[in-house]
């Protein structure tokens, strides 16, 4: 007997990310040596003074429901945040916390689209983009990039991928899965294609803005024709070390901000409370006080890039931030390896963690089929170990 299950979760892709992550620990939990470089998170603990904030919010009897958009001293914070880090001048009206930034995403992107709308992804993209895309009912149309292009679009490519269906495009920097960045200049550029275009709307996604090597972090929405038609999503699990705190949070035009409260307060209403507070303290400090993670990334970064680059056949760009690198591995496709044919990315993902024990992702998931994502977000002797045996299967 079929289940009758509505046609909107079966037309829903498994996440990839999440998938994989479920192997390694079947894999795992059958005694096997697995590294698991495939999830997205920091292997920092939350820094202490965020920690502290949260048991003080517990000593302080925060326990009940808080506000469907979070507490106005939370959007203040985020508020001043916005100022001092992005130049963007947003007041507690245009901002919406959420239960991570993926529901912010997810928010925006039920509010603005109908059945047929068009929502360009520039490819690579995050996974969720892709699947959040079709719950709305709209249709992702990819913008492909190579490892040769630095993962970036062009403005030619953009102005080619607009039609009168288009909505919305999302852009992500730096990005999830390859490290790249935009330059302010890249985006402006962008921009003045966009320009011509009244009816799509940006969501900029910057989720990584602190986890970031070089290329100074530009807002899309400080670009000030685009202010109106751009939604700022954030958060604070990635550069915070605070995945499973749950707390992301929008910057938006008002009607757009209020939309996606009354989104919200149907389907969770207001994020974690104690959470909530723990990010104002989180916010209001210096960046300066978690650049210790950024320049340990950085350190391995530099460590596995170098270590893949000797590997041959897997071409690596130089991430400029994020915490993945994002190898090209098409090489190897057609080649039987250990007993295994190797036709895409797919089958390359799942070779390396049957036969070396190193879990990864397949970039079919991103909209990039010869890529596979690395997490660097593993110690330094992991990544040694993992490369070595990654660089032994393949010998």
């Amino acid at each position: 007997m079929l289940h009758p299950l509505s046609n909107r979760i079966k037309s829903l892709p498994i996440s990839q990310t999440l998938a994989m992550a479920a192997k390694a620990r079947e894999l795992k939990g059958q005694g096997k040596d697995i590294i698991s470089l495939s999830l997205g998170e920091p292997d920092f603990n939350t820094p202490e003074f965020i920690k502290e904030a949260a048991i003080q919010a517990i000593n302080d009897n925060y326990n009940s429901y808080s506000p469907v958009n979070g507490y106005a001293d939370l959007r203040e914070a985020i508020c001043r945040k916005f100022k001092r880090d992005n130049n963007l001048n947003y007041n507690i009206n245009q901002v919406v916390v959420s239960t991570g930034a993926k529901q912010s995403i997810a928010n925006v992107a039920m509010v603005l689209l109908n059945p047929g709308d068009e929502v360009l992804l520039p490819a690579p993209y995050w996974v969720s983009y892709s699947a959040i895309s079709i719950l709305a009912e709209a249709t992702y149309v990819e913008i492909p990039s190579t490892i040769d292009t630095d993962f970036k679009i062009t403005p030619e490519q953009l102005e080619a991928a607009i039609t009168p269906k288009t909505k919305m495009i999302f852009f992500n920097s730096p990005n999830n899965p390859s490290g790249t960045v935009y330059t302010e200049a890249e985006y402006r550029a962008l921009a003045k294609v966009l320009e011509k275009h009244p009816q799509i709307y940006i969501l900029s996604d910057e989720i990584y803005e602190h986890i970031n090597y070089g290329t100074p972090n530009f807002s899309f929405a400080s670009i000030e024709s685009m202010y109106d038609r751009t939604i700022t999503v954030n958060g604070v699990a990635k550069a915070f070390a605070m995945t499973g705190w749950r707390i992301g949070y929008i910057g938006a035009p008002e009607w757009i901000a209020k939309a996606c409260n009354k989104m919200q307060g149907q389907i969770t209403s207001g994020a974690n409370c104690i959470a909530q507070r723990a990010t104002i303290t989180a916010l209001d400090e210096p960046v300066s006080r978690i650049q210790y993670m950024v320049d340990e990334f950085k350190i391995r970064r530099d460590l596995i890039t170098g270590l893949l680059s000797e590997i041959k056949g897997i071409k690596t760009n130089i991430a400029q931030g994020a915490f993945y690198v994002f190898p090209d591995v098409s090489y190897y496709f057609g080649k039987t390896i250990d007993g295994v044919k190797v036709e895409n990315a797919s089958d390359f993902a799942m070779l390396v963690l049957e036969k070396a024990n190193v879990a990864t992702v397949t970039g079919d998931a991103f909209g990039a089929p010869n890529c596979i994502r690395i997490s660097y977000a593993a110690s330094q002797p992991e990544l040694k170990e993992a490369v070595k045996r990654i660089a032994e299967l393949l010998s």
